[in-house]
């Protein structure tokens, strides 16, 4: 863990004192203090093209009074920076009258190691790593015309500390592991990419040659692209499969939980809490607890513990996600639900790991019912409104479904469709729940933060497909 203040002019004593003067008279706020540490290392086209490591140190001081938040960071932390931001802080909220709201609930949970990985696996041997996967690739197929592997790595440590001297302190690591093909046959290209990470060493991905799966997992892709047809459009039954297919759960409806969304009643589900706004038998949480996950936090960037958040239960609205903000504003708590991309940026109310639960139905079950639709697998980019929910996503990996049997592989489908109309089309909801391979990055307002999604394979009754057949 840092010692922030070791090659500083600011004691302990010092950083109180400040902390003690910015905040007597708000409701909330911290100072936030970060030290981070990334790596990136790319081979494209038979080289290694770049190698990246990069370090940053720095703070954010945070002081809210009512729903105003006044916010100041440096990348310098001295005494001097310090006070010139608690001065900042003073001047915007001068006329504020707030009480403190010491209440924070501590935890004894550790949902990852305390580790650097970036210094737990030498430079020179995931170099060698990246030219194996060059090699067993080529090598495998003679189709076979690119082959782009790439690792990054992080850890980042950050100490919180509120008025009265309170300390809250986690070590957070993060690494991840992507291989992109490319198919070359008859004149047509087509691309694969896998890729797998989490909060955990490298070595827990890739020892006994694990990185083999993931050359395989992308090698498939590409393949089966590559047989694929054009998709067929119109509005049809369509299976989406479990696992990384919950992204556009995350996308379409997650961000609509959010608390700041539906405190400003901008979200499309600010005013059905307790309501019926999914079909039966449709439970999502929001769960930043599952041991050495992407989107896992011991604390967030609040402090507060992270939990498992049931949002919607069976169908029935239970619970938006909060920071301590918009959960004091709404007269409710923060589900430690509080993040943000660095010291740099404000918090919000954010997801973490978020999961359709599992059902009772099999995904055999599901393909049978299906006269004509689609079977996705799997999604690559995508737009949303996350105010109204409205989605299109591009389905990376899908197959048609004919007469309740798998049918060719197709390419250039899109669903289009809106969150919480979508929640009420689930009839079949899988007993296959699946976690993502660990590749997650949320936006929102300019900052990207870590995350996970789960789903068991579920049948939507109705949905707009977009494709490319006439």
């Amino acid at each position: 863990m840092t010692n922030f203040f070791d090659k500083t002019d600011l004691t302990r004593k010092n950083v109180d004192e400040i902390i003690s003067e910015t905040l007597k008279n708000c409701d909330d706020g911290e100072l936030y203090l970060e030290d981070s540490k990334s790596e990136s290392i790319l081979l494209d086209d038979n080289k290694i093209k770049s190698s990246n490591y990069s370090s940053d140190l720095g703070f954010g001081l945070r002081a809210i009074s009512n729903e105003v938040v006044a916010y100041s960071h440096s990348n310098e932390i001295s005494k001097e920076s310090l006070k010139s931001s608690s001065q900042n802080l003073q001047s915007t909220l001068k006329s504020s009258k707030g009480t403190y709201n010491h209440e924070i609930p501590k935890t004894n949970n550790k949902f990852y190691d305390e580790i650097n990985p970036i210094e737990q696996k030498t430079l020179n041997s995931k170099l060698e790593v990246l030219n194996k996967v060059n090699e067993y690739l080529r090598n495998k197929d003679s189709t076979v015309k690119q082959v782009t592997a790439s690792f990054s790595g992080e850890q980042k440590s950050i100490e919180i500390i509120r008025l009265g001297g309170e300390a809250l302190t986690d070590v957070r690591p993060l690494i991840r592991f992507n291989v992109s093909v490319m198919l070359e046959k008859n004149g047509r290209k087509e691309t694969g990419v896998y890729g797998i990470g989490g909060r955990q060493s490298y070595d827990d991905y890739l020892k006994n040659d694990n990185w083999k799966n993931v050359c395989e997992e992308a090698l498939r892709i590409a393949s089966v692209n590559l047989e694929s047809k054009p998709a067929p459009a119109g509005e049809m039954k369509v299976v989406l499969g479990p696992g990384w297919p919950a992204i556009l759960i995350h996308e379409a409806i997650g961000h609509g939980l959010e608390g700041d969304f539906n405190r400003k009643k901008t979200s499309a589900f600010h005013d059905l809490m307790g309501q019926k706004v999914a079909s039966e038998g449709v439970t999502i949480v929001d769960d930043g607890t599952i041991d050495k996950r992407r989107g896992s936090l011991t604390i967030d960037d609040e402090g507060t513990p992270t939990e498992r958040t049931v949002l919607i239960e069976n169908g029935i609205l239970k619970n938006f996600m909060q920071d301590r903000l918009n959960g004091r504003l709404m007269n409710t708590r923060s589900t430690g639900s509080g993040r943000r991309e660095n010291y740099k940026h404000i918090v919000l109310p954010r997801m973490r790991n978020t999961m359709m639960l599992s059902g009772k139905q099999t995904q055999d079950e599901m393909i049978k019912s299906v006269d004509k639709g689609i079977f996705a697998v799997s999604f690559g980019g995508g737009q949303v409104d996350i105010t109204s929910g409205k989605f299109v996503f591009n389905c990376t990996e899908a197959y048609e479904i004919n007469n309740g049997k798998i049918g060719s592989p197709i390419k250039g489908a899109t669903l289009i469709g809106d969150g919480p109309s979508i929640l009420k089309e689930v009839s079949m909801v899988g007993n296959d729940m699946m976690m993502d391979p660990g590749i997650g990055t949320c936006g929102k307002a300019g900052q990207g933060v870590p995350v996970g999604v789960a789903q068991p394979s579920i049948l939507i009754d109705k949905m707009t497909v977009g494709g490319t057949k006439l």
